[in-house]
């Protein structure tokens, strides 16, 4: 019986995302090998994170201190190397966000435990771990087996997991204090950005239909967009199209736009790219039209026509018109 560290990460005053859905994947590790799961959360002495995830873990290991109040990663990299050595967890699972990519590197140095990055999964067997991690765009899933260590670490990709059915936990929390002696590296937190909402928030949204880069041609952007009105739904886009200015950044979905969490999501010539797949995870019905039948986009769907885009459109708003 061994532990498995899940690290908080946290913004602003709110837990992240990716926390829930890495606690989801430590438990479900947890109940098939007999391990405890730990939520390691590093923050501010006047910060009060520990409740938001003391009931999905069953330890909370705290570090409070005014350095931790903003993120850096070379304190998170010492204070997170410093538990692992105390502790000893078979598994730590940190997020594969500009946080996680910061710091990983280094604690896989520092701690000299071999590290699996930008995860969709992750595997405890024979003694041993394994990360599940796409290549060729997404059209190809690996499974990457890591040397014998006595702990693993892994960064998982936001959205990869639902975290839904997490299971309630009776946490205990416990404070630590923070190591001595550690450097900051000479960085120094300045401010958060805010790279504005915009008119709309997609992240709001019930209904989203989505157009990619398959939507060929800017004047063809308003056909798709009369029918999200006709709809109720909102107008939104994978990359390519904020790319090509067609539509403005906040309509973007992905790990470089925002992770959306409608009850559908209708996807107009989006192949379907990784970063693109990672913003839609927490949607609850995926209905994907794309000429490409061999289109990444339909392994997520639930629903998928192979079709030219324009036809399906133009047919529902005939529909809709009644």
């Amino acid at each position: 019986m061994g532990d498995i560290f899940v690290v908080v990460e946290h913004r602003q005053g709110e837990v992240r995302e990716i926390t829930f859905e890495m606690l989801k994947k430590g438990s479900d590790l947890c109940e098939a090998h007999g391990h405890t799961l730990s939520a390691v959360l590093l923050g501010g002495k006047s910060e009060a994170f520990e409740g938001a995830v003391a009931g999905k873990a069953d330890r909370v290991i705290v570090v409070e201190d005014d350095q931790l109040a903003n993120f850096n990663g070379e304190l998170y990299k010492g204070v997170l190397a410093s538990l692992i050595e105390e502790h000893g967890p078979v598994l730590t699972l940190m997020g594969h966000t500009p946080w996680g990519m910061d710091y990983a590197p280094g604690l896989s140095v520092k701690t000299g435990l071999p590290l699996a990055t930008d995860c969709v999964d992750v595997q405890l067997e024979d003694g041993g771990a394994a990360g599940i991690r796409q290549i060729y765009n997404g059209k190809i899933f690996c499974k990457v087996a890591l040397k014998a260590s006595p702990g693993y670490l892994v960064s998982m990709r936001p959205g990869a997991i639902s975290h839904e059915g997490l299971a309630d936990r009776q946490g205990e929390v416990v404070k630590t204090a923070m190591p001595e002696g550690l450097s900051d590296g000479g960085k120094e937190f300045i401010a958060y950005e805010d790279a504005g909402a915009g008119e709309i928030d997609i992240t709001q949204a019930d209904l989203l239909i989505s157009i990619g880069r398959g939507i060929g041609e800017a004047e063809n952007v308003e056909t798709v967009k009369e029918l999200a009105e006709m709809m109720g739904g909102v107008l939104s886009c994978s990359r390519p199209v904020v790319d090509k200015n067609w539509l403005p950044k906040y309509h973007q979905v992905g790990t470089s736009g925002k992770s959306v969490k409608p009850k559908v999501y209708l996807a107009f010539g989006i192949s379907g790219a990784f970063q693109h797949v990672a913003g839609i995870g927490g949607a609850g019905t995926v209905i994907a039209v794309n000429k490409d039948k061999k289109a990444p986009i339909f392994r997520v769907a639930h629903y998928g026509v192979a079709e030219d885009l324009f036809k399906v459109v133009d047919a529902m708003k005939e529909k809709l018109k009644g």
